[in-house]
């Protein structure tokens, strides 16, 4: 008899894509996150979505805004879920105090890049970004198709 093992899964839950596309990225910070008993089981499931979430910084606390957890039919039926409720992020003071230290610069904003799995905890990587300029964008377009590109040539040439 042979034991089948489970191939390992991603530890990401949810990716922000549209984030690396808006902005540069400058600093990246982990949070946890306070959740409730069903948006686990959601995650589990896979059932996030970071298009739109940004994070507030208000009162010395930081919180995640947008970020939509679709209920599962069976796990929250005894609950009002709330799919795109206010969520608290788990950050040290310090960190805190340096992101709202370069919030409050002008071009400066806080977005969530991931949701993913640290052990049994869910983590947030948050990020200090600064907004692109179109220009910005489109350089950063040309600059990955011509990576694609030199990496087609490459597979041609060694075959």
């Amino acid at each position: 008899m042979s034991k089948k093992k489970k191939a390992p899964s991603s530890n990401t839950i949810a990716l922000n894509k549209k984030a690396k596309h808006e902005y540069h990225i400058e600093e990246r910070f982990e949070a946890g996150l306070s959740l409730l008993g069903w948006e686990v089981k959601s995650l589990r499931a896979g059932k996030a979505q970071l298009v739109d979430a940004y994070v507030l910084l208000k009162n010395g606390e930081a919180w995640l805004l947008g970020a939509h957890i679709t209920p599962l039919i069976t796990a929250s039926t005894h609950v009002i879920a709330d799919p795109t409720r206010t969520r608290k992020l788990l950050l040290h003071a310090k960190e805190i105090a340096k992101i709202i230290g370069k919030v409050n610069q002008t071009g400066h904003t806080c977005v969530p890049l991931a949701l993913y799995w640290k052990g049994n905890k869910v983590k947030c990587e948050i990020a200090l970004v600064k907004g692109k300029k179109q220009h910005d964008k489109r350089a950063a377009e040309k600059e990955k198709d011509w990576n694609r590109q030199k990496q087609r040539i490459l597979r041609e040439v060694n075959q």
